[in-house]
C-alpha cells in the first residue's frame, strides 16, 4: 500500500515538475540579448573575472545564523505545549538549550565570530 502511494507521490511530483517547465518554455518572455548571460553586481557591469576569493567569516557567520535561526523555530512548538507534558518538556528543553549556548561558546573560543 505505501510503496503504490510513494509510486503515485513520485510520478505526479514528476509530471508537475515536467508541466511547469513545458508551460515556462511555450508562455515564457524570450529574449536573446547576449548582455543578459553576463553577470553584473548591483546593475554595474563587471570587468576583470567574476570568480574572486571571499572571505571564509561570511560563510561562517552565515551557516551559524542559520543554525541558531532554524533552532529558535523549534522553540516556538515546544513553548506552545509545554504546559501539557509538564516537567519532562522543561528538562528536554533545558538539555536542548544547553547544547545550543555549548554551540555557540565553542564557536565563540574559536574565533567564528570574530573579524580579522
Amino acid at each position: 500500500m505505501y510503496f503504490t502511494l510513494f509510486v503515485t507521490v513520485l510520478i505526479t511530483a514528476a509530471f508537475l515538475v515536467v508541466a511547469a517547465y513545458a508551460i515556462a518554455k511555450l508562455i515564457g518572455p524570450r529574449s536573446y540579448n547576449p548582455a543578459k548571460g553576463e553577470p553584473y553586481e548591483c546593475g554595474i557591469p563587471t570587468y576583470g573575472t567574476s570568480w574572486l576569493p571571499v572571505h571564509i567569516g561570511y560563510y561562517l557567520f552565515a551557516i551559524l545564523f542559520l543554525m541558531f535561526d532554524v533552532e529558535t523555530v523549534f522553540l516556538y512548538p515546544w513553548a506552545v505545549v509545554v504546559k501539557t507534558f509538564g516537567p519532562l518538556a522543561l528538562a528536554t528543553i533545558g538539555f536542548f538549550m544547553l547544547v545550543l549556548v555549548f554551540g555557540l561558546a565553542y564557536a565563540w573560543r574559536k574565533g567564528a565570530l570574530e573579524w580579522k
